[in-house]
């Protein structure tokens, strides 16, 4: 599944590999990959079998899972259609409270000790979907795990998850998705080490020579 998600994500531009013209994100960090898994909503073979991934992962991964709940927005979608595959009840969390009506930070009926899984299209430093666990939780969510569609991999990702004891299973991550990219000629082969370097530590610029 890893290696045919990672595939499916190249082949529609989704995850985009350019190491000798980095791009840079909002943080700075000049960056030889750009992922944008937005653009799975608009290729109905690869959003199939990407939806069709995600609940399979949560039947398998979270058997016991009663609820799904999106991070807004990315993860919205694709909580959706993957509740309609499960038949199950789907709602999302706000980046905050709305300022007017209720102020609801959570949208969707959800009630204390329901067993929800969190879906999020992407991982790195894990902050964002962290604060969407914590949010569920406080309103007493028993929040059985994560699945993401990518993951970086990122030490400080793995690290913030494990403190915040959250688990997450992604269909596909950027070491597989390198090792793919070299193997469909992306990127040459020589490439993929200078990839994982980024990866071990992007912060350090040095990958980049």
């Amino acid at each position: 599944m890893e290696k045919r998600i990672a595939k499916d994500l190249l082949s529609i531009g989704a995850v985009f590999l350019r190491p000798n013209e980095p791009f840079t994100w909002a943080s700075g960090i000049r960056s030889p990959i750009y992922c944008d898994n937005r653009l799975i909503l608009s290729e109905p073979e690869v959003r199939d079998r990407v939806e069709q991934a995600i609940a399979d992962t949560v039947k398998k991964r979270y058997p016991e899972c009663e609820s799904l709940m999106g991070t807004s927005t990315a993860g919205i979608a694709h909580a959706a259609l993957a509740a309609n595959i499960l038949r199950l009840p789907m709602g999302y969390v706000r980046s905050g409270a709305k300022d007017h009506g209720r102020a609801n930070q959570i949208e969707g009926k959800l009630s204390a000790g329901d067993r929800v899984v969190v879906i999020e299209d992407l991982i790195s430093t894990g902050g964002s979907v962290i604060e969407v666990v914590e949010a569920l939780r406080a309103a007493g969510a028993d929040v059985l795990g994560v699945v993401s569609i990518f993951t970086y991999n990122m030490q400080k990702g793995l690290d913030r998850l494990k403190e915040a004891g959250v688990k997450n299973v992604s269909l596909t991550n950027f070491d597989v998705l390198a090792e793919v990219a070299a193997e469909e000629g992306y990127v040459p082969k020589e490439d993929v080490r200078r990839l994982i370097r980024f990866r071990d530590n992007p912060s350090d610029e040095s990958w980049m020579k």
